[in-house]
């Protein structure tokens, strides 16, 4: 099943957030039509090599237009125009940059996988709980509720002040034309009684006048209270879903929501100002003793410039924090002369700033460090597919700059990595009068100067997000606090789901809280330090748990991911527990696990039974990357073989814990079926015969200890296949053991 399939199978709230990230940029009906053509491509390793993007974009445009071809046949108008759409936007937005489309397809691959992982696990952490409960969604309703009833009340307040010129222009007028008569004609009785009706009118100007600068006072107080309440905690929690975000949380959405609110506050903010300017215009032309205006609107009209000033300098966020495009599974990690990108966002989206708002990004003030290239850009409403008011920065590099005594700075790993640096924006709004400076920084980030350092630096970065919601805290390392161990746990599994596309089960959390303690514990109350996490040994090994760890994500990654995904790894399982579970299975019953004692190292373990009905068990030494970079894992299960004492190899390997059939899990990952071997004929090049590897491990009836493999016995693909033609099994495995024995 495709991962497209997988995916249109899950629960609504799950394809909820599927929808979130499918845009414009990157259209779901492409997707949804080119689905078995998309997952067959590599798109990140296109994300970094230009020439590869360009043909991965060539080959999808013919793409989109064989599906074209097929819908105009079938006359499908709606399709027909869709599809042309989306083939101008890959010819006219990629063409001159070919992996930015390898990016986003890459990312929503991704995250379609981090989605199908969480979906998969039966229970949430604490930390995806928190951000996805009820009260939080009741807050988000209310905001958009009063945000409208906000502006509904402007603008009811607009027809008042509308009311209130009419009636002033009245008034003017037929006092006018009393002033404009003969002394004499103002003594009749006719005109008195038209001086007692202008009093009369007078006193309902007053009237409405207070009535106008009570409901304008009312509008300014509900805007105040909801930008001081409600509106601050949404803004901050979506900046903590963003943090979570980045460290391979749930993808956060939200901020479109939020733009909705800050466009409609600040619109409606303008909307009181120009009720003030129109009051203090209707002033002009007529004011009495005891006239609200002269007093009331100073005030009022201060404090609406109070409110525009902070609604703005709120709204300037980072959208998207700052990552290397080639390693897009790790924002925050920068690498000096390397390019990263950062994109901004204006959440008052007003078509008057539209290319109006020039954007400066600079370093933090240490002067270790300065940003190259394209550093100033104008915030537009063209480049995003939303439409909203943003900028992206694509060809920023830091710099790091030289000491007066003329060399770079020399700080080990360990403090290089524990070193946080901030990318900080600026920029002057000028609109109707106002002249707003805005001022926002990204997440703290960690320069790396040698691509060995990024594991450590992206230790620093995922403890910062995890422990604390403060933006700015560029000391936190000088004493970094505990984290919590269910917390922790829950990061770690967000890690393999984000990165190798399927989470950590509460059997394999429970193996590496075992390994960061040394003891079972409860998750809710442990307290575990960074220095635990990252800085020292584990008992008896020279590494720590974090590069152990990271060890084991780049080896799934590279080597082993089909297998991981489809679950067939148990992975994290202690010898003594691994013992446990297999003593009771039928012999050849195995399971794979992750080496404990050797970095990115995996193993299996099979339980075998002697003569006497005692059960035994044996493992492999674990095959590392470069072992599996010779013989893809699945081949090396499919074709295993053991020699016992009396020289006949056999595959001991049976069955899948717990009682899988190993051809029904692995079959579909073999590289080529046994049967498939080419023949002599088919020869190899220059005169040589190809050959393939067969893992061969030799196995004594007096040992007791677990057994470690031997080498890859070298074999022809065409002696293989000629054997299987001629020979039965045994006479093959007797014809091996006596290569094995002259050898």
């Amino acid at each position: 099943m495709s991962q497209w399939s997988q995916v249109q199978q899950l629960e609504i709230k799950f394809l909820e957030q599927v929808d979130q990230f499918y845009d414009d940029n990157f259209p779901m009906e492409i997707r949804h039509l080119l689905a078995q053509w998309i997952e067959s491509q590599d798109w990140e390793a296109a994300a970094n090599n230009e020439a590869m993007a360009m043909i991965l974009l060539q080959n999808l445009i013919i793409q989109v237009d064989e599906q074209l071809d097929r819908v105009s046949q079938e006359k499908n108008l709606l399709l027909i125009h869709n599809l042309k759409r989306v083939r101008k936007l890959l010819q006219g937005k990629y063409h001159g940059n070919p992996m930015h489309i390898a990016v986003i397809i890459s990312n929503c691959l991704r995250e379609e996988r981090r989605i199908l992982a969480a979906a998969s696990m039966p229970v949430q952490g604490p930390l995806e709980k928190s951000l996805q409960s009820s009260v939080v969604s009741e807050r988000q309703r209310n905001v958009e509720h009063k945000v409208s009833a906000i502006k509904n009340s402007a603008q009811m307040t607009d027809q008042d002040v509308k009311y209130l010129e009419d009636l002033q222009e009245e008034f003017d007028f037929r006092y006018k034309t009393i002033q404009s008569l003969e002394q004499n004609d103002k003594n009749s009785a006719l005109i008195k009684q038209e001086m007692l009706a202008l009093q009369a009118m007078l006193n309902t100007l007053d009237y409405k006048r207070k009535e106008v600068l009570s409901k304008i006072g009312r509008v300014i107080h509900e805007i105040d209270v909801l930008m001081s309440n409600m509106l601050t905690e949404e803004l901050l929690d979506w900046k903590r879903r963003q943090q979570i975000a980045c460290i391979g949380g749930p993808l956060h959405g939200g901020l479109d929501q939020l733009q909705n609110c800050f466009t409609l506050l600040a619109e409606s903010l303008f909307q009181v100002r120009r009720q003030l300017e129109k009051l203090d215009e209707l002033l002009t032309r007529l004011t009495y003793d005891g006239d609200p205006i002269p007093v009331q609107r100073p005030q009022l009209l201060e404090k609406v410039n109070f409110l525009l000033y902070n609604l703005f300098r709120n709204s300037f966020v980072v959208e998207r924090q700052p990552c290397m495009p080639t390693h897009p599974q790790r924002p925050m990690v920068l690498k000096t002369l390397i390019q990263f990108t950062v994109k901004l966002r204006l959440l008052i989206k007003l078509p008057e700033l539209n290319y109006q708002i020039r954007v400066k990004a600079t370093i933090d003030n240490n002067r270790r460090f300065v940003l190259c290239g394209t550093h100033v850009k104008a915030m537009n409403m063209d480049e995003s597919a939303n439409g909203s008011l943003s900028v992206e920065f694509r060809h920023l590099q830091p710099k790091e700059m030289k000491t007066s005594a003329g060399s770079k700075g020399n700080e080990g790993p360990h403090m290089v990595t524990e070193e946080l640096h901030s990318i900080s924006f600026e920029t002057q709004v000028c609109l109707y009068g106002l002249t707003i400076n805005l001022e926002t920084s990204s997440l703290p980030v960690v320069m790396i100067s040698n691509v060995s350092q990024l594991p450590n630096a992206w230790a620093s970065i995922i403890w910062y997000n995890l422990s604390t919601n403060d933006p700015q805290n560029l000391s936190f390392f000088n004493n970094p606090p505990a984290a919590t161990l269910s917390q922790l746990l829950e990061v770690l599994s967000w890690q393999f789901s984000s990165y190798v596309g399927r989470g950590l089960n509460s059997e394999q959390l429970n193996m590496l809280a075992e390994k960061l303690t040394g003891q079972q514990v409860s998750y809710n109350d442990y307290q575990l330090s960074w220095a635990k996490f990252c800085k020292e040994h584990l008992p008896g090994k020279s590494f720590t748990f974090w590069v152990w760890l990271e060890a084991i994500l780049d080896l799934i990654k590279k080597h082993i991911l089909p297998l991981w995904i489809d679950g067939y790894i148990m992975g994290f399982v202690s010898k003594e527990k691994e013992r446990i579970l297999l003593k009771d299975k039928t012999p050849g019953t195995f399971l794979l696990r992750f080496s404990e004692s050797n970095l990115g190292g995996i193993t299996f373990t099979w339980v075998d039974q002697l003569e006497n009905g005692d059960v035994t068990f044996h493992s492999v030494e674990p095959y590392n990357k470069g072992r599996l970079s010779a013989l893809p894992f699945a081949d090396i299960l499919r074709d295993y073989k053991v020699i016992m004492a009396d020289n006949v190899p056999e595959n001991p390997l049976k069955y899948l814990y717990p009682d899988i059939p190993k051809d029904k899990a692995f079959g579909k990952h073999y590289s080529c079926q046994p049967n498939e071997v080419s023949k002599p004929s088919d020869g190899g090049g220059k005169g040589y015969v190809p050959s393939v590897f067969i893992p061969v491990s030799k196995i004594l009836n007096d040992s007791t200890e677990p057994h470690s493999p031997s080498d890859l016995l070298p074999m022809s693909p065409s002696v293989y296949a000629v054997l299987r033609e001629h020979l039965s099994p045994t006479a093959i495995e007797t014809a091996v053991s006596c290569k094995l024995s002259h050898s």
